[in-house]
């Protein structure tokens, strides 16, 4: 079953990642069904997927079967929501749906039942909890914090970028600290250093920086604590 999981999960990366041009794209993006490109991306993923399970019999309907629904699948994502949902959003429930159709499609051959105890378990609680908290409870609590200050931060920038930023170097922080990697904490803080306090540094904007500073630091604290409790806990799980 596995080897089958693998063969099919290739053939679907290799079709919408690697035979799909941005060409395709944006002529099923314009010209919608009355696109060739639309079926020729179908037409690439059923010979990819007849190519690695070597034309047996037994996967040839089967395989027009995820073909059609591939089909479906993109009429939905690429033409009927396209501009009704963000790009990443697109992308995201695109992929799922077709997760889903390669399930039922390796269901077919081999079938399995979903253990929900590997998923809802104490450790796996945790880790969400854990993973919450690093990213949109800290970044709350850190606008709070910061708010004490009272410093009227520029708004020049990508909107929200700062708060993504957090996040993203909290849960780095967070997989260093549960890996015991406290190396990368401090390659991630000397990268941040040069890229951030740099071009403060040559502008002269002692305020900001010590401002950007003061929530560098408590970021990184918060996620390094909420590492370490993670762990503590795990123990008990």
């Amino acid at each position: 079953m596995f080897e089958l999981i693998l063969k099919i999960t290739l053939a679907h990366l290799i079709g919408d990642f690697v035979f799909q041009t941005n060409k395709m794209v944006e002529s099923i993006a314009n010209k919608k069904l009355k696109s060739t490109f639309l079926y020729l991306h179908i037409l690439i993923h059923l010979v990819l997927i007849l190519s690695i399970t070597k034309f047996e019999k037994q996967y040839i309907l089967p395989a027009i079967v995820l073909a059609i629904s591939h089909l479906v699948i993109d009429i939905i994502t690429k033409i009927v929501i396209k501009n009704k949902i963000s790009t990443v959003g697109n992308l995201a429930l695109d992929q799922a749906l077709h997760a889903i159709t390669i399930g039922l499609f390796i269901n077919h051959f081999y079938e399995y039942k979903i253990d929900f105890d590997i998923i809802f378990n104490s450790k796996n609680y945790l880790l969400f909890i854990a993973l919450v908290c690093i990213t949109f409870v800290s970044a709350i609590v850190i606008k709070k914090i910061m708010e004490m200050f009272n410093f009227p931060f520029p708004n020049n920038g990508i909107k929200d970028a700062g708060k993504y930023i957090g996040m993203l170097e909290r849960l780095f922080i967070f997989v260093f600290v549960t890996t015991s990697f406290w190396e990368g904490i401090g390659f991630l803080l000397a990268a941040k250093s040069i890229f951030r306090f740099g071009d403060l540094k040559e502008n002269k904007e002692i305020k900001l920086t010590e401002y950007i500073l003061i929530g560098t630091l408590i970021s990184f604290g918060i996620a390094i604590l909420i590492g370490e409790v993670y762990l503590k806990l795990k123990n008990f799980t």
